[in-house]
């Protein structure tokens, strides 16, 4: 399980105990976030080498990756680069390029980057940058997710749907960017039939 930008582990608060009952959950918090280290940069390349790692060094066998936002993006990446690696994956409200973010929220994020310097927004109006030709080399089984009311295109998250092979989609009525996933055990009946397949 991996969260979004400037988020830890402990949003799954909720879902980590109902996938327990079936599932051994790892629940990581990624570089430069919650009890990970700090890094000078930021890129969505390197925190998918460390998730690659991660699964490589315990020897993990074939495991269902499940993404929100950033978590999201860095279960693309690991899907384009390591196609055999997963068995499953699951995102939520990921992005392929910053356009992907509505007009006005991308504005913001431009505002709170010159003020702050924050290097969490700059990771989100520079990166990531995935191909619809990239997305078609995904073979993983794939159910892309997203909130009716996200700060993300809808046009984009069915876009992306629309270029991974063997994938489906779910936009979710009425749910924002994190309603259904942060503290939240909507999620967890959204994606069981899925992963009960």
């Amino acid at each position: 399980m991996l969260h979004g930008n400037g988020e830890d582990h402990s949003i799954f608060d909720v879902l980590i105990p109902q996938l327990s009952q079936k599932y051994t959950v790892y629940a990581i918090d990624s570089r430069d976030h919650g009890k990970s280290s700090r890094v000078k940069s930021l890129d969505y390349s390197s925190m998918m080498e460390d998730i690659a790692g991660f699964i490589q060094g315990l020897g993990i066998q074939k495991p269902v990756l499940y993404g929100f936002s950033d978590g999201g993006i860095i279960g693309l990446l690991l899907a384009i680069k390591y196609p055999t690696m997963l068995s499953k994956l699951i995102i939520s409200g990921a992005n392929t390029n910053p356009s992907g973010i509505k007009g006005h929220l991308l504005f913001l994020l431009r505002v709170r980057y010159f003020f702050t310097r924050n290097r969490k927004y700059k990771l989100m109006l520079t990166q990531p940058n995935i191909t619809d030709a990239e997305l078609n080399t995904i073979v993983t089984s794939t159910l892309v997710l997203a909130g009716s009311k996200d700060f993300l295109k809808e046009k984009h998250t069915r876009n992306i749907a629309k270029n991974i092979p063997n994938s489906r989609l779910k936009i979710l009525n009425g749910e924002s960017h994190t309603s259904y996933v942060i503290h939240s055990g909507k999620v967890f009946k959204i994606i069981k039939p899925f992963l009960d397949e």
